[in-house]
C-alpha cells in the first residue's frame, strides 16, 4: 500500500489534520516524510490512531498512551494500567449510576420541596459534607 498524505489520514481517521500534528509533536505519531509542504503516513498509522483513540476514550492521558508503545511504534500495553483503568471505570459507573438514581428521585420525589423530601437532604449533606464528593464528579 503507498503512503498516504494528511489530509487522506485525517478523512479517513475523522480527526483534523490539526489533532495529526499535534499527536506528532506528543510523538505519537510520526510522518515517513513529505510530497511537497505535506506530510506522509505510512497506512499502519490509521490502526495506531485507533488505538489512541480507544484509550482516549478509555480515559488513559496522551502520556500514558504514549508509553504503550514500543520505541520501534509496536504496542506494549502494560496490562496492570489496564486493570487499573478498568478498576476506575467500575467506581465511575457506581458513582454515575448512584448520581443518575438520585436525579430520578429528586424528579419524581412527592414531597412539597426538596428540601422536605429526606432522601434530597441526606444527598445534600453528603454532597456539602467536608472532603467528599459529589457522585458524579
Amino acid at each position: 500500500m503507498t503512503e498516504l498524505d494528511i489530509a487522506e489520514v485525517a478523512q479517513r481517521a475523522g480527526l483534523p489534520a490539526s489533532t495529526l500534528r499535534f499527536y506528532e509533536e506528543k510523538g505519537l505519531i510520526a510522518p515517513t516524510g513529505r510530497r511537497g509542504l505535506r506530510r506522509q503516513y505510512d497506512p499502519g498509522v490509521l490502526e495506531r490512531l485507533a488505538l489512541i483513540a480507544l484509550g482516549r476514550t478509555a480515559g488513559f492521558s496522551l502520556d500514558e498512551i504514549a508509553r504503550m508503545f514500543a520505541p520501534d511504534g509496536r504496542p506494549r500495553i502494560d496490562r496492570r494500567m489496564l486493570t487499573d483503568k478498568a478498576e476506575e471505570l467500575d467506581r465511575r459507573i457506581r458513582e454515575l449510576g448512584a448520581l443518575r438514581d438520585s436525579l430520578r428521585h429528586a424528579a419524581a420525589c412527592p414531597a412539597p420541596s426538596h428540601l422536605q423530601c429526606p432522601t434530597f437532604r441526606r444527598l445534600l449533606a453528603e454532597a456539602t459534607a467536608s472532603g467528599r464528593r459529589v457522585p458524579g464528579r
